[in-house]
């Protein structure tokens, strides 16, 4: 039986009936798709623990640092509407395999990069594949369960999500301590991953697809996607080369606004927008989407700045940098099971949702008081913490989202949600790398100031120019200083980042639950991939 699409939501299509996937279909077809999701992840979490080794290579700073991560964050978060669009016009099947292909190509590209301008570069090729994934993992997840079952499967998406950001670090930090692999291999080691996952994707996964008119809001794609390359560039650059008050921030903002506003332009009067703007009239849609911009503050802040900490604050080595992230992951690994489980079991989410963004604001806050030489079994105890909220709050936010919509508007609505957390990953990640850059410089002229005759002409040890200095080769007192430097620099991001965190936790507050459903809506006339 056809459902009634929820206020705020175009319904108006005659649906067809198609028979509920057995759960052993559904493993079967989330093998591909979770595979395919693990690359996605991998391609972020594999470099973060090589990354001080490969800028140091290149010959990069800590704003080529940031941008590495960031440029793939821009890419994934400027394609991921348009990702979701496509889901509900084309074949959810293909697109995934279109993903994973262009994911490949930029790895292979990354992994033969001679110059960090390039290794960015290669990165947003990257970063369009992954937005793929991203977005269509959600989408086609949502076409195959029903809202009430999907808490259990979406567990089994946070359990990849963690096995993939603990073993992805691990896996870097191991090939680039291997001498005869290197860290290009960081950027290798995905492609078999992928192919494997094309492989598997073609033989287990048949999903409908719709038959309607195709009309791609290409318009629209160029507008969102200059509005948030102007914004992370001015947040990446603003406060180094230019101050935060000057008339580069004045025309990027200008910019970016101006470029905003003609997007919202364009999308209300599209046939087919890449963001439907009706759906905000959803309080749901609205509020999940807001939350999602500040979760992915601290989300990605959560594993972008560790492998810093602990390589060149505690003098780990990259292998061990990712061993030391375990208590953070394993805590992301059970909430995000168990809670899927358990909103299965009561068709409830949120006090899963409101319990884990509490979590994450008082992990984030805690993370912000470590040191250099704080106790690592503290340290532990605070990324548990913080990773518990990640794992109750990331696919909650979507299944609240995907329960709202009708069929025609799942990929949308999903990937809006999917576009808002990679979006505020990719500002607080520019943003925040530029914060640490300054506090670091900041601490160590203290550092240096607090030596005394002794900190005289030591300099910055080899920060000036935000480059990324060689713990090893530099002397004492320098190194303590550094280190010092270095752990305070980055527990200032995280108590930065637990604000943003706050915002979110009242924004979910104000989510209004609406009790899962216990069946699948059909889609419109479809047929099978």
């Amino acid at each position: 039986m056809a459902t009634t699409a929820p206020s705020g939501v175009r319904g108006g299509h005659s649906p067809v009936d198609i028979p509920p996937m057995t759960h052993r279909q559904i493993m079967e077809a989330l093998s591909g798709l979770l595979l395919g999701m693990f690359v996605a992840i991998l391609s972020s979490t594999v470099v973060t623990n090589a990354l001080p080794q490969i800028i140091g290579d290149l010959g990069g700073g800590q704003s080529a640092y940031t941008w590495v991560v960031t440029a793939t964050l821009l890419s994934m978060t400027a394609t991921t509407p348009l990702w979701g669009k496509l889901a509900d016009l084309f074949s959810k099947k293909l697109l995934v395999q279109i993903s994973l292909l262009i994911y490949a190509a930029g790895s292979v590209l990354a992994g033969l990069a001679q110059s960090t301008e390039a290794l960015i570069a290669c990165r947003v090729i990257q970063g369009v594949g992954v937005g793929g994934l991203s977005a269509l993992a959600q989408i086609i997840m949502a076409a195959m369960i029903s809202p009430r079952e999907r808490g259990r499967y979406s567990g089994y998406l946070g359990a990849t999500f963690a096995l993939a950001t603990v073993g992805g670090p691990l896996l870097g930090g191991v090939i680039t301590d291997t001498e005869w692999l290197g860290w290009r291999w960081c950027f290798l080691v995905g492609v078999p991953f992928s192919l494997i996952a094309l492989f598997v994707l073609q033989k287990t996964l048949s999903l409908p697809v719709v038959k309607r008119p195709v009309k791609i809001d290409w318009t629209g794609a160029f507008l969102v996607s200059a509005a948030v390359s102007l914004l992370l560039i001015w947040v990446t650059f603003a406060g180094d080369r230019y101050a935060w008050l000057s008339w580069q921030t004045a025309a990027m903002i200008g910019g970016a606004l101006a470029f905003g506003l003609a997007f919202v332009y364009v999308e209300s009067r599209a046939s087919e927008p890449i963001i439907p703007l009706r759906l905000f009239r959803n309080r749901t849609i609205t509020l999940a989407s807001l939350a999602s911009l500040f979760v992915g503050v601290s989300m990605f802040a959560g594993t972008v700045f560790f492998s810093q900490y602990f390589q060149l604050a505690r003098g780990e080595s990259p292998t061990m940098s990712g061993v030391m992230t375990f208590p953070m992951i394993g805590g992301l690994f059970l909430s995000s099971t168990l809670s899927g489980q358990l909103i299965t079991r009561t068709g409830r989410w949120k006090s899963w949702l409101v319990s884990g963004g509490a979590l994450v604001t008082a992990g984030l806050a805690l993370l912000g008081t470590i040191r250099y030489d704080t106790d690592y079994w503290l340290v532990a105890l605070h990324m548990t913490v913080l990773g518990l909220g990640l794992g109750m709050v990331m696919q909650n936010l979507v299944l609240c989202v995907q329960n709202q919509v009708a069929p025609q508007d799942l990929g949308a609505a999903s990937s809006v949600v999917t576009f808002f957390r990679s979006l505020g990953g990719a500002i607080g990640v520019s943003a925040l790398g530029a914060i640490l850059s300054t506090r670091i410089t900041h601490h160590v002229e203290t550092g240096i100031a607090d030596l005394g005759p002794r900190g005289a002409g030591l300099g910055e040890g080899g920060t000036a120019g935000g480059g990324i200095p060689d713990l090893t080769v530099v002397p004492e007192p320098m190194r303590t200083v550094l280190e010092g430097a270095y752990g305070h620099g980055v527990a200032d991001v995280f108590f930065y980042s637990a604000p943003f965190a706050l915002v979110a936790l009242v924004l979910m507050i104000f989510i209004k639950e609406v009790a899962l459903k216990n069946h699948q809506t059909p889609d419109p006339v479809a047929r099978k991939s």
